[in-house]
């Protein structure tokens, strides 16, 4: 039960610094999902590795029906593909409120491209990863559609056990590669990349044999793989993931799908590629949140969580999971947290209907506890907080931070651990 908490909270989207590593006979490979607040849309990210000279399918961004179809007649392409623009998985099975089935469609005649762009524009289409009520569609791509003879993977991404960039690659594409690596962990090849020096051509070469390229596609695919190095340094991404990487009936090397992450610290030199971030699915809360540099997710329960520390926050939820409570929110302030920042975050959790309680749940690392404290008196007082508070504090400065609540005159319930803290919540919202 307390597990199905936090794999709540990371199915919701949570964007926390994790990693998950792939174990092999010779290869230790540790995968970094980094902090991720930027959201860029299919084709958006297509331009960007087009840009980079990565080969791409031939594609255009229509807004309306009629530029759908002239996109299409444009493209004159044998086969074209039509796709939904939204920043959710599972478009192909999803159902627009128009009526029609799937955001993904393949058709031979410009003409349905048109009828088919009328029923998706403007409207909301549901899949199970977007809010029940769906998300509206304010943009397709119109591309061309190309045959794929044989899949491949690759990604380039950054790895702290080798400090620095990795190519990871297999022959295996168009799965999910942990399940390539657990079941034949022979296929999967590692290239560690010296960052100074950058892909040298035989590491190039050496990746594209051994996703099994033959005679002239493997030149192809080694040119391929450099620029998206090159892409992968130019933008200052923390990962470029390409599945498939494929090769067609025609003899062409093409980057089928992919999946591109920021280092968001970098964003003071990547304004162009910030500019392009589409917030206009996020949630709004989440959006404030991020404003006050708070990490905000919304759950279902009615236990609001204030906490310090992604794995600390997730730990959080498990407990008052585990002692029959259900947590309302997954809220990470940070290591450099302020008093304005505690008061945001007492507005954003109690601005939630559902919020019957409130758990503070803090250790003081490098988190001042008289901070947090005299955060949560102010926010306490100007608020006028109407439900039950409950405060853990432990670490840095807490006695002065506890002295400070306890001559406070607040209802505030202080608890000497996180079992107590849930504990004391569950039974506020009982009472």
């Amino acid at each position: 039960m307390a597990a199905s908490m936090a794999s709540q909270a990371a199915a919701k989207g949570l964007r926390i610094t994790t990693s998950k590593h792939i174990l092999l006979d010779k290869i230790k490979c540790t995968w970094l999902s980094p902090r991720r607040w930027l959201n860029l849309q299919e084709y958006q990210s297509k331009k960007l590795m087009q840009e980079s000279g990565v080969a791409v399918q031939r594609f255009y961004v229509a807004d309306t029906a009629s530029e759908a179809l002239e996109a299409a007649k444009r493209l004159n392409a044998k086969e074209i593909v039509l796709k939904a623009q939204i920043l959710a998985g599972g478009r192909g099975k999803g159902v627009f409120d128009s009526g029609l089935k799937g955001g993904v469609h393949l058709t031979k005649d410009p003409a349905v491209v048109g009828e088919l762009a009328n029923q998706m524009l403007g409207f909301n289409l549901t899949t199970k990863q977007t809010p029940k009520d769906g998300v509206k569609v304010k943009t397709v791509m119109v591309a061309e559609a190309l045959d794929i003879t044989r899949e491949t993977y690759f990604a380039i991404l950054m790895d702290r056990a080798c400090n620095g960039p990795v190519m990871v690659g297999s022959p295996q594409g168009g799965m999910d590669i942990e399940e390539v690596a657990e079941k034949t962990p022979e296929l999967i090849f590692k290239e560690v990349i010296d960052i100074f020096e950058g892909v040298r051509d035989d590491q190039a070469l050496r990746m594209a044999a051994n996703l099994e390229f033959k005679g002239p596609l493997q030149r192809q695919a080694a040119d391929q793989i450099k620029s998206l190095y090159d892409l992968f340094m130019k933008v200052d991404a923390t990962q470029v993931e390409v599945n498939p990487f494929g090769e067609t009936p025609q003899g062409q090397v093409v980057c089928f799908d992919a999946k591109i992450n920021f280092d968001d610290n970098a964003e003071f030199r990547q304004k162009s590629v910030f500019a392009m971030d589409d917030m206009s699915e996020s949630d709004p809360t989440e959006m404030e949140a991020a404003k006050w540099d708070l990490k905000y997710i919304g759950l279902d329960g009615n236990i609001a969580c204030f906490v310090n520390g992604a794995g600390l926050a997730m730990a959080t939820c498990d407990i008052i999971d585990l002692h029959g409570g259900k947590p309302a929110n997954f809220l990470d302030l940070g290591g450099g947290v302020q008093e304005r920042q505690v008061y945001e975050a007492f507005k954003l959790l109690t601005a939630d209907p559902k919020v019957e309680a409130i758990l503070v749940n803090i250790f003081g690392g490098i988190v001042n506890c008289a901070i947090i404290a005299n955060g949560i008196t102010k926010a306490c007082r100007e608020l006028e907080l109407k439900v039950p508070l409950v405060v853990r504090l432990e670490g840095t400065n807490v006695d002065e931070a506890k002295r400070i609540l306890s001559e406070s005159g607040l209802p505030i319930t202080a608890a000497e651990n996180l079992d107590d803290a849930a504990k004391k919540a569950v039974a506020a919202i009982r009472k």
